[in-house]
This record gives structure tokens, sequence and C-alpha cells, in this order.
């Protein structure tokens, strides 16, 4: 059950993007029937003249998909995704298979095979159904639509239990522009580019290469602030188009005035993708925000926030509601960081207001000077581990340096999941 995440309401169209499902029982057998299941593939296309950016999962197994993705970011056009099956660790032959699909999408949409993106999710080191997957991409192409975000956020998702979208407006140089965005992600759950994947799209106008400066002006106080397991995907994109539909002055780079409002509501909305993916963490119970302030560095205070946000001792720990100083005590400790005075170290947990995942509310200090503070109760570190949102404010004492990520608690059913996954 995802901490307090329902499905969105409303996905906004997007002027110039056009999207379409379908079901191809990627993971059933060849004979399954495909009429009722659960959509799986879905298929965008952007008008001509559309800018595409993208960031994709640095991990040495690169999925066969974000392989070809990454080589055609530059002049694509149109995107086509599969859930239930990763085509990673398939070699060659994946990569063939990719293309493929990428190759049947470019002949219904009439446009280069190069300028089709592909993506997949799902189990690693098996082949994809081509035929299959291609026969649904007809199906995809037949339902192009551009009110077809609901359905494709449902046809992206794996373990996730609720779809993942959300829209917004805002007014570029005296026009209204929309963004609207989905996300897909539950489990292997951890930055190193963006551990999930996720699509937006605007009709901002921008010129070449400004959707990618918006992908990496957002990626790192989104996508690349979460965590539930520690685990980076294979598969691991964070898209972004701009059709450039809408009338306002052409948006030029970092430097021109409107880029400041419009990157405001992309980092926004992504946040807003990025921590739904933590309220549906596979088996969470809690959306934890891990806060840690007086860094002398970012990448002080993010070691420090990792180290406590993917302990394994530290996340059963929240799952019990057990507010044991021992257990961040030793996480806090053994950060890779140097030079860090135990002796200035305080700890807070704190209510979260419910809106956004921010800290708000009752506060109780667990600790000061490195050791349990003297008010402390175990009862009130309870009272708050108790609620389903809460922050673990952590200060070092180094600096002025302050960072906060996302996480969950790690119960008996994120055992579970993953031990039936296969199943």
């Amino acid at each position: 059950m995802a901490v307090n995440l329902a499905p969105p309401k409303e996905l906004l169209a997007v002027p110039g993007a056009l999207v379409g499902s379908a079901a191809a029982a990627v993971k059933m057998g060849p004979d399954s029937e495909v009429g009722d299941l659960r959509h799986d593939v879905a298929v965008f296309s952007f008008s001509e003249g559309s800018n595409i950016g993208g960031a994709y999962t640095q991990s040495h197994f690169a999925a066969a998909p974000v392989v070809l993705a990454r080589a055609r970011n530059e002049h694509a056009q149109a995107w086509v995704v599969n859930s239930g099956n990763a085509n990673a660790a398939t070699g060659e032959p994946g990569q063939a298979d990719a293309d493929s699909v990428c190759g049947e999408v470019a002949r219904l949409l009439q446009i280069g095979r190069e300028r089709v993106q592909p993506f997949s999710t799902g189990v690693i080191g098996e082949r994809l159904p081509v035929d299959r997957i291609n026969k649904a991409v007809g199906e995809c192409c037949r339902r192009l639509d551009a009110d077809g975000w609901q359905d494709a956020a449902r046809a992206i998702m794996t373990t996730d239990t609720v779809p993942k979208g959300a829209s917004a407006r805002l007014d570029l140089g005296g026009e209204t522009v929309t963004i609207t965005g989905i996300a897909k992600g539950s489990g292997m759950i951890k930055p190193n580019m963006a551990t999930m994947l996720a699509y937006m799209a605007t009709d901002a106008n921008v010129a070449r290469g400004v959707a990618d400066l918006l992908i990496q002006d957002s990626l790192g106080h989104s996508f690349n602030r979460i965590t539930v397991d520690g685990d980076t995907s294979t598969n691991d994109c964070y898209m972004l188009a701009c059709t450039c539909a809408s009338e306002h002055e052409q948006i030029s780079g970092r430097e021109h005035s409107l880029y400041p409002a419009l990157l405001a509501s992309v980092r926004a909305l992504a946040l807003k993708l990025a921590q739904s993916i933590v309220r549906d963490g596979e088996g969470a119970t809690k959306f934890v925000q891990v806060k840690v302030t007086g860094g002398a560095t970012e990448e002080d205070c993010l070691s420090v926030a990792y180290t406590v946000a993917e302990s394994p001792l530290v996340k059963t720990a929240l799952f019990a509601g057990d507010a044991n100083w021992g257990r961040f005590c030793m996480a806090i400790g053994r950060a890779p960081i140097a030079n860090l005075d135990t002796s200035r170290i305080k700890l807070w947990l704190r209510a979260n207001n419910g809106v956004d995942g921010t800290q708000g509310g009752d506060a109780v200090q667990v600790a000061d000077g490195g050791m349990i503070c003297g008010t402390y109760t175990e009862a009130a570190g309870a009272e708050i581990l108790a609620q389903d949102e809460f922050t673990v404010h952590i200060d070092i004492g180094a600096g002025q340096v302050a960072e906060s990520i996302w996480t969950t608690d790690l119960s008996y059913d994120y055992v579970r999941i993953n031990a039936e996954y296969r199943t």
C-alpha cells in the first residue's frame, strides 16, 4: 500500500504530444490472450520540430534500449516503452530486438527509425517477445491521443501499486504553457542519474539542446535525491520532450529571461514524481525525509543522508517505530566523510506537514553533542515514528550546507515482493 499516494486525477494534454497504449502480455507465455490484460506497451509521438532531452542510467550493464535511446537523443521524435521485460544483459540480440520494435513504430508513424527511442522495464536477462510487442505497437499507434497519459502511466508500471503522474500550467511570456509527466518505480531505487523511468512533455518553445539543460538542472534535486533500497537499475531514464508548440519567445538557453520560470516548474513536477516513487516504494509503510544540515560540503551532507537512509538497521527500526539512537549513531558514524566530529552531532525527529514531505509540526530532539539528549524520552520519539510521514534531521556541525533526500522504511513486504518477483 503506497504511503498517502493516490492515482493522478487529471493529466493535462500537451499540445504537440500524442500518447497511446495497449496490451502485449509481455510477461505471459506466447499463447496468452491479451485482450483483457493490463496495458504494458506505450508509444509517445511528438510533432516535427520537438526537442528531446534525457538522462540515462550510469550502470555498466546499461540495457539494450538505453544504449539505443542515448544514441538517438538529439533527433528523437517518438518513444516506445514496454514493461514486464527489461531487455537488459541481452547483448547484441537485445539491441536487435529493441531496434526491431523501433522500426515498427517508425513504419507506423512514417518517420526514420533512428528517431525512435526505446525503453524497457521489468525482468533482467530475458529476450523481448518482439512479435507480441510489435503487434501491440500497432494498437498503440491507432490509439494515439492527446489525452492518453493516464493509460500510459499504468502501462509502464511493474511492481508499482499506483500509477504516477502530475501536470502543471505556467505563464511564459504571456502564453500558458503545460507540463505533464508520468513515472514508474517502486524497487531497485537508488540515484545514479535516476532510478526509474520518467517521461515529461511540455509545449514550451525552446532551442535545440535546452531540453537537455532542463534535465540536467532538475535532476539533482528530484530523481537524484531518492532511495528505497540502494540499488541502481540497468534501465533508468528521465526524459523530457519540448514540442515547441507555444508561441512565446523561444528560450535559447540558461541565460534567457524565461528559463528560470520554466526550470522551476519542471523541477517541481520532477520532485513530485520522484517523491511519488518513494511513497510507492516496495513494501513501504513510511515516507521519510532525511535532512542533513551543518555540512561543509554538499557531498558530506549527502554521504551522511544516504548512509542513514540505506542502513537496513535504521530502516527496520523506522518500520518498527523504534526510535533507537544507537541505530542512527551507528549509521552516521560510518558515513564516508573525513574528520567527522561526533561531539557536534545533533538529531531530531520531526513530524511532516503531509503535503510535500518537508519538515514541520512537532519535533523531538534525540541527540545533542553526540549523545542522547537529556530531555529525550523513548515515548516522544516513538510518537513521531508512529506517523506515516516524518523527517530525520541530522546536524553535523561542520558548516552551512544543507541537503535532503527521501526514503522509506524496510518492511516484511519488501522481502516478500522481491522473493516472489519472478513467480
